[in-house]
């Protein structure tokens, strides 16, 4: 009965023992409070009022709006062998943590044992050889560490945060899937529009090459207005070619990310056909980046640097730990459950640390340790602070730099006309339409680009300020 007593008695204190990991304080974030950009709120929203959803509001299917998209990414996520990776990252952190968390409970196991054996005359007690046998059954406890210092919890604390810090790690490489998904789908679109643009302008101008080779023929035009369209048409051919490439270089990469061929069915005709994702605000206050996962994962790592610390103390004193076991024996199979043959055994042991150089180093190292996962942690607030203020600077302009594209061309497709009807009418040479037509090719694909530049913020937005829930 004392021996249970003693027993309760020292998992009660095992239960209640302390631990000697310093207490967890978030460093305060080294960013402004607010971003510098004017247009965090949308102009619309701010005029009408409206509430624009944030992100923490809303989930990946809400923020891509078109379905063929949807079905993208969800082949993405289900195939991209990186984001298998990662989830099975995951899992292996999660049993990890499970071993660490089963060092705090006993290990008890049963054994049987059975010997025989003879012993000859000049050995044994009786001075005539003998056959000894001996069984036993025994269930035990087998040095079981009791945490009196915490060490182990310590340990434990610092495996539930490795796999917390893998489980945002997971997170985190989702967005960044989804995010890259998005964007090739998006840069395929652009990519396909300027290929029909290509192609557009490579007919013109064999159009126009054909009408200044009859011209030429019957002696209207001269060579030098002939070389000078053929120069059109080949640049024009080189052109088409080379989105021909870039279409097929976009496939290819939305294949890898895809983790398999995307169907024809789901791919993009060109950006106009994209549906345009829903608006999102990022709000004022920057402290929305505390909760992007590679942020969440940095705190983490720091709190398992804490606790790691805690196991590092917790080496300068005394381990205790026991061996125990109840069971039965007998010289006779036959009587390994009669009365009296009962077996008991209770072993307490204490190591007491005296002198061992690595305790001290190991603890420099825990401190260090910590002072490393603060500057990451910090770091990687800034770097998150920097790339959502450079989408914000991008998205403040990117309107303004579309209109004036459109502007540009409109006035630069009037200017090809008029000079196109002037060649025709003999009053100028080909080298005005040669330059308009040029100009108006170049304003057309810088219109292209504006528009995929200003789809491709609004998913990097989404992405930097954590957006990617299911």
């Amino acid at each position: 009965m004392n021996r249970n007593f003693l027993l309760l008695g020292i998992i009660i204190f095992f239960v209640a023992g302390c631990t000697l990991a310093p207490k967890y304080k978030r460093p305060a974030a080294p960013i402004p409070a607010y971003w510098s950009s004017t247009a965090a709120y949308s102009a619309s929203e701010v005029e009408t009022g409206t509430s624009v959803p944030v992100v923490t509001e809303m989930r990946w299917r809400e923020f891509f709006t078109d379905e063929r998209l949807q079905k993208i990414i969800e082949i993405a996520l289900n195939n991209n062998r990186d984001l298998r990776l990662a989830a099975l990252n995951v899992e292996r952190a999660r049993a990890l943590y499970g071993i660490q968390r089963a060092e705090l409970l006993p290990t008890v196991n049963a054994v049987g044992i059975g010997s025989k054996e003879r012993v000859p005359a000049d050995l044994s007690s009786t001075g005539s050889a003998v056959i000894a046998e001996k069984y036993g059954v025994n269930l035990g406890i087998t040095s079981w560490e009791i945490d009196f210092f915490g060490r182990i919890r310590s340990l434990k604390d610092r495996a539930l945060e490795e796999y917390l810090a893998t489980d945002q790690a997971r997170s985190s490489a989702q967005i960044s899937l989804m995010s890259a998904v998005a964007q090739a789908y998006l840069a395929l679109a652009a990519d396909r529009e300027a290929l029909t643009l290509a192609q557009s302008t490579m007919e013109t101008q064999q159009a126009a090459y054909d009408l200044t080779q009859k011209s030429y023929d019957v002696g209207i035009a001269n060579e030098l207005d002939l070389r000078r369209v053929q120069t059109q048409v080949d640049a024009a051919r080189g052109e088409l070619a080379r989105y021909i490439q870039q279409v097929a270089k976009d496939k290819n990469a939305l294949n890898l990310l895809l983790g398999s061929p995307a169907p024809n069915t789901l791919l993009p005709v060109d950006l106009s056909s994209v549906m345009l994702p829903r608006n999102i605000s990022p709000r004022m206050n920057s402290e929305v980046l505390l909760l992007r996962p590679d942020i969440l994962q940095a705190e983490h790592q720091l709190k398992g640097a804490y606790a790691n610390i805690g196991a590092a103390r917790a080496a300068f004193f005394p381990r205790i730990s026991l061996t125990s076991g109840i069971g039965t024996a007998s010289a006779d199979l036959s009587g390994l459950f009669k009365d009296g043959s009962s077996t008991w055994s209770f072993v307490p042991r204490i190591t007491i640390p005296i002198f061992d150089a690595r305790t001290w180093s190991a603890y420099r190292v825990t401190k260090v340790d910590r002072k490393i996962a603060v500057a990451q942690y910090e770091k990687a607030i800034q770097t998150a602070f920097r790339e959502v203020a450079d989408t914000l600077a991008e998205r403040d302009t990117v309107d303004q730099r579309i209109a004036a594209q459109q502007s540009l061309t409109d006035a630069v497709a009037k200017t090809y006309h008029l000079s196109n009807e002037r060649y025709t009418k003999g009053i100028d040479n080909y080298l005005g339409v040669l330059y308009a037509q040029r100009s108006l090719y170049a304003a057309q694909q810088g219109l292209v680009s504006l528009r995929l530049a200003r789809l491709a913020n609004q998913v990097r937005l989404y992405a930097v300020l954590g957006g990617g829930n299911e």
